[in-house]
């Protein structure tokens, strides 16, 4: 009879945790139940309920929980959600935005104010351009459907124009409208993909954008984290470090897995020149884990989350990660 604990693991159904998942890599001492779940269900259960062992989180909210002393989970460096944001800003090409600096005094729509990407395109907005969060006017609110709320209690700073918007309305039937100047989210919308008019990216040519921007900050946007909750982290200390060690065993095959030629291990043709170039910017380590590995862009998060009135103190890395994945041994 099996001696190991039994533990869940929520997460997106992504290449970096397929082999957690299906059970190739297994974590020390566990038997685990893998439920692979969107990120916005992911979020609204665990920061509303906890609901999960060991889950995806926003590290945008992850930070302003823990800020707070209200934090259910431990973090665990495994940054399994990774994005560069300039391909979400989506503008209304009827109200003469053709470049960054025409959004103030906008109208710009977004999911959630303390949602991770648009914390990352505000502090693109304000590290590159100049641009501060109190010179736009926010409005929040569900994308495609009506009614979504902030998912951790928020109260805007003195000074911040934010509001939500109906709660029968949705942010893309608002843009479409031209109620709203400009959109900053994670997803498309849906009336970019349908190609309706007067809808476009502020930057089409994004891909080139966005390799400027790691050449020149060495910054990959860290979205999701990965979490243990915290009465599971007492009662094992050693936990923690046994995930992380498979989250990285896990992401370390899905590299193996890419660099595969005889058979795709995605549906897309030139994957292996893709990641060629990848690496020819980013290096063979393209998608980082850990403290140090990552700790610029964890404190420029960290700084972002307080000044845009989300964390209610400066954050380190060493208040937002178990001890025991700080720093992994190594033979």
């Amino acid at each position: 009879m099996s001696k190991n604990i039994h533990i869940t693991i929520a997460a997106g159904d992504m290449d970096r945790v397929a082999a957690i998942k299906d059970g190739r890599v297994q974590v020390e001492g566990c038997d685990v139940t893998f439920i692979p779940m969107e990120p916005e269900e992911v979020f609204f259960r665990a920061f509303r309920n906890a609901e999960f062992d060991c889950c995806e989180l926003s590290f945008s909210s992850h930070m302003r929980v823990t800020s707070q002393n209200k934090a259910d989970y431990v973090g665990i460096p495994a940054f399994v959600s990774r994005v560069f944001r300039h391909s979400g800003f989506y503008i209304r090409t009827d109200r003469g935005i053709t470049k960054p600096e025409d959004l103030r005094g906008k109208l710009v729509g977004l999911p959630e104010y303390q949602m991770t990407a648009p914390v990352w395109m505000r502090g693109i907005l304000e590290d590159e351009y100049g641009i501060k969060p109190e010179e736009i006017r926010w409005r929040s609110g569900g994308q495609e459907e009506a009614g979504r709320d902030e998912r951790t209690p928020f109260e805007a700073p003195p000074g911040l124009d934010l509001q939500p918007i109906p709660q029968d309305r949705t942010l893309v039937e608002m843009f479409e409208a031209g109620e709203l100047d400009a959109l900053m989210t994670a997803r498309a919308p849906s009336s970019f993909n349908l190609g309706k008019p007067n809808i476009d990216r502020l930057w089409p040519n994004f891909r080139e954008v966005e390799k400027e921007y790691y050449r020149k900050t060495k910054m990959f946007p860290i979205m999701h984290l990965m979490g243990l909750r915290k009465d599971l982290h007492e009662a094992h200390p050693w936990l923690a470090g046994s995930i992380y060690k498979a989250l990285i065993e896990s992401r370390d095959i899905a590299y193996e897995d890419l660099a595969k030629t005889a058979a795709l291990s995605i549906a897309l043709p030139w994957v292996d020149a893709e990641r060629r170039d990848t690496i020819e910017l980013m290096g063979n380590d393209f998608w980082r884990y850990g403290v140090e590995e990552c700790r610029h862009e964890i404190e420029a998060l960290a700084r972002y989350s307080h000044s845009h009135g989300l964390s209610e103190r400066l954050l380190t890395p060493e208040d937002l990660f178990a001890p025991s994945t700080l720093e992994i041994s190594k033979i």
